[in-house]
């Protein structure tokens, strides 16, 4: 698109070298309009802010102009996107040889924290239980008593939602408090139950026999595709039953109550270890998120609760 460098301009502005990059990106990379619009006002910034122009822009340039952005308090996935758009820009006046380097290379990214998980407090995890065990007890419909006898068992195992709804029937043994669970990496994994799911799912399972429900391979069977009832029917009762205690529709999913599995044994001192065999983690990093979660209600409770904290 560009000309080889012996035949650019002697002064090119800096709004011609930004158009010509925002078109190949259009013309060549098909890239959508918004993106288009982002790395627009990512590169008009970055003109307006350089003490030089954009040919001849350095690297230290580039890392003061970041570093004036984060004492700005812009967010470090913002910074980062922007870094991201003057490689590819300053990757373009290579390619096209109006540069021989690329200035934004060699800057670290800004390290991105790791968002913490929503979480449930125990009440209302015990809200969502005990409404799910009055419909069962009320209706006595072997829906109303499938949807608790699921939701004990999330509770109680924090199996990821593919697992749960999966499960074969060969997954419960009669009178083992615990359930066989083929999790990632087809990995066996036994996780047990407490009182609760274990008679939860016992009138569930009771109920499929008294009321004719049909034979097969799964636990939770459904007239679908898959043969099982999908994780996404699933979320929905889960959000529907959540919305009927006060829980908003965006602060519950399966996977929320996987984490409040987690969060809640570690609060009432459970072994790292032991939840991270549960949960199914082939790395206990991965597990460690869940003491992030509990450092920062610590936190949030000396700032809040603390006599001295007004003072």
């Amino acid at each position: 698109m560009g000309w080889p460098l012996r035949f650019w301009p002697i002064m090119v502005s800096d709004r011609h070298l930004i158009d010509q990059f925002l078109e190949m990106l259009g013309a060549e990379r098909g890239a959508a309009l918004n993106t288009i619009e982002s790395y627009t006002r990512d590169l008009d910034a970055l003109m307006e802010n350089s003490p030089s122009d954009l040919m001849t822009l350095e690297r230290d340039h580039i890392r003061a102009y970041l570093s004036q952005l984060q004492e700005q308090g812009l967010a470090a996935r913002s910074q980062a996107r922007k870094l991201s758009t003057f490689r590819q820009f300053y990757k373009f006046l290579y390619a096209e040889g109006i540069r021989t380097d690329n200035p934004a290379l060699g800057i670290d990214s800004p390290r991105l924290g790791q968002p913490l998980p929503k979480l449930l407090s125990e009440d209302q995890v015990s809200d969502l239980l005990a409404q799910a065990q009055y419909k069962a007890e009320d209706k006595g419909d072997l829906k109303s008593l499938r949807l608790h006898a699921l939701i004990e068992l999330l509770y109680a195992t924090g199996l990821r939602v593919t697992e749960l709804v999966s499960l074969p029937l060969a997954a419960v043994q009669s009178g083992q408090p615990y359930i066989y669970v083929r999790g990632k990496g087809d990995k066996e994994r036994l996780v047990p139950m407490n009182g609760r799911a274990i008679g939860a799912l016992a009138n569930y399972c009771d109920a499929m026999t008294s009321q004719g429900a049909p034979k097969g391979k799964w636990l939770f069977p459904s007239r679908g595709t898959k043969g099982h009832l999908t994780r996404q029917h699933f979320a929905l009762l889960l959000k529907k039953l959540g919305a009927e205690v006060g829980i908003l529709p965006s602060q519950l999913s399966p996977h929320v109550m996987r984490h409040a599995f987690a969060t809640h044994l570690l609060s009432h001192g459970a072994d790292l270890r032991a939840v991270q065999k549960m949960l199914g983690h082939s790395d206990i990093s991965t597990t460690q998120i869940y003491t992030h979660v509990l450092e920062e209600r610590l936190k949030t409770l000396v700032t809040q609760k603390h006599p001295l904290s007004k003072t």
